[in-house]
Protein backbone atom coordinates (compact mmCIF):
# COMPACT_ATOMS: atom_id res chain seq x y z
CA UNK A 1 0.00 0.00 0.00
CA UNK A 2 2.51 2.66 1.05
CA UNK A 3 5.50 1.27 -0.79
CA UNK A 4 3.72 0.81 -4.12
CA UNK A 5 0.75 3.15 -4.40
CA UNK A 6 -1.63 2.04 -7.10
CA UNK A 7 -0.05 -1.41 -7.27
CA UNK A 8 -1.90 -3.12 -4.43
CA UNK A 9 -2.56 -6.81 -4.92
CA UNK A 10 -4.53 -8.48 -2.11
CA UNK A 11 -2.56 -11.69 -2.53
CA UNK A 12 0.80 -9.99 -1.99
CA UNK A 13 2.42 -10.79 1.33
CA UNK A 14 3.41 -7.18 1.96
CA UNK A 15 3.47 -5.97 5.60
CA UNK A 16 2.55 -2.44 4.53
CA UNK A 17 -0.84 -3.72 3.30
CA UNK A 18 -2.00 -3.98 6.90
CA UNK A 19 -1.37 -0.30 7.71
CA UNK A 20 -4.59 1.53 8.54
CA UNK A 21 -6.01 4.30 10.68
CA UNK A 22 -7.05 2.90 14.07
CA UNK A 23 -10.16 5.08 14.10
CA UNK A 24 -11.64 3.77 10.82
CA UNK A 25 -13.29 0.67 12.26
CA UNK A 26 -14.44 2.52 15.39
CA UNK A 27 -16.01 5.30 13.33
CA UNK A 28 -17.84 2.88 11.03
CA UNK A 29 -19.19 0.93 14.01
CA UNK A 30 -20.36 4.16 15.66
CA UNK A 31 -22.03 5.36 12.46
CA UNK A 32 -23.99 2.11 12.27
CA UNK A 33 -24.96 2.47 15.94
CA UNK A 34 -26.20 6.05 15.49
CA UNK A 35 -27.90 5.82 12.09
CA UNK A 36 -31.42 4.66 11.49
CA UNK A 37 -31.99 1.79 9.04
CA UNK A 38 -32.88 3.98 6.04
CA UNK A 39 -29.64 5.97 6.22
CA UNK A 40 -27.59 2.78 6.63
CA UNK A 41 -28.72 1.77 3.16
CA UNK A 42 -27.29 5.00 1.74
CA UNK A 43 -23.60 4.17 1.26
CA UNK A 44 -22.78 7.67 0.01
CA UNK A 45 -24.23 9.29 3.13
CA UNK A 46 -22.33 6.86 5.37
CA UNK A 47 -19.08 7.47 3.48
CA UNK A 48 -19.51 11.24 3.77
CA UNK A 49 -20.16 10.95 7.52
CA UNK A 50 -17.13 8.68 7.94
CA UNK A 51 -14.86 11.13 6.13
CA UNK A 52 -16.06 14.11 8.16
CA UNK A 53 -15.76 12.20 11.44
CA UNK A 54 -12.29 10.83 10.62
CA UNK A 55 -11.08 14.32 9.74
CA UNK A 56 -12.14 15.46 13.21
CA UNK A 57 -9.99 12.81 14.88
CA UNK A 58 -6.20 12.64 15.06
CA UNK A 59 -4.68 10.08 12.69
CA UNK A 60 -3.39 6.94 14.42
CA UNK A 61 -1.82 4.63 11.89
CA UNK A 62 -1.19 1.09 13.03
CA UNK A 63 -0.77 -2.39 11.60
CA UNK A 64 -2.95 -4.24 14.09
CA UNK A 65 -5.75 -2.88 16.29
CA UNK A 66 -4.37 -4.81 19.23
CA UNK A 67 -1.20 -2.67 18.97
CA UNK A 68 -3.21 0.35 20.07
CA UNK A 69 -5.64 -1.13 22.57
CA UNK A 70 -3.01 -3.24 24.34
CA UNK A 71 -1.08 -0.16 25.42
CA UNK A 72 -4.05 2.02 26.34
CA UNK A 73 -5.42 2.32 29.87
CA UNK A 74 -9.13 1.92 30.62
CA UNK A 75 -9.37 5.71 30.90
CA UNK A 76 -7.73 6.18 27.50
CA UNK A 77 -10.05 3.60 25.93
CA UNK A 78 -13.09 5.38 27.41
CA UNK A 79 -11.78 8.76 26.21
CA UNK A 80 -11.24 7.33 22.71
CA UNK A 81 -14.77 5.98 22.61
CA UNK A 82 -16.14 9.34 23.74
CA UNK A 83 -14.12 11.18 21.06
CA UNK A 84 -15.38 8.81 18.35
CA UNK A 85 -19.00 9.11 19.52
CA UNK A 86 -18.77 12.91 19.53
CA UNK A 87 -17.01 13.08 16.14
CA UNK A 88 -19.66 10.84 14.54
CA UNK A 89 -22.54 12.78 16.13
CA UNK A 90 -21.13 16.07 14.86
CA UNK A 91 -20.41 14.58 11.43
CA UNK A 92 -23.96 13.21 11.16
CA UNK A 93 -25.41 16.62 11.94
CA UNK A 94 -23.04 18.33 9.51
CA UNK A 95 -23.65 15.97 6.59
CA UNK A 96 -27.41 15.81 7.19
CA UNK A 97 -27.52 19.60 7.26
CA UNK A 98 -25.73 19.85 3.93
CA UNK A 99 -27.50 16.97 2.16
CA UNK A 100 -30.12 17.69 -0.42
CA UNK A 101 -33.30 15.64 -0.23
CA UNK A 102 -33.29 12.80 -2.76
CA UNK A 103 -35.79 13.22 -5.54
Amino acid sequence: MLANPGHHHPTDDNPTDSIHNYYERLVLEQIRAQLNESHQRNANFMADVACVALNRLPPRYIRHDVDMTFFMSQDELAETEEKVTRAVSEALAYVAGRSRPEQ
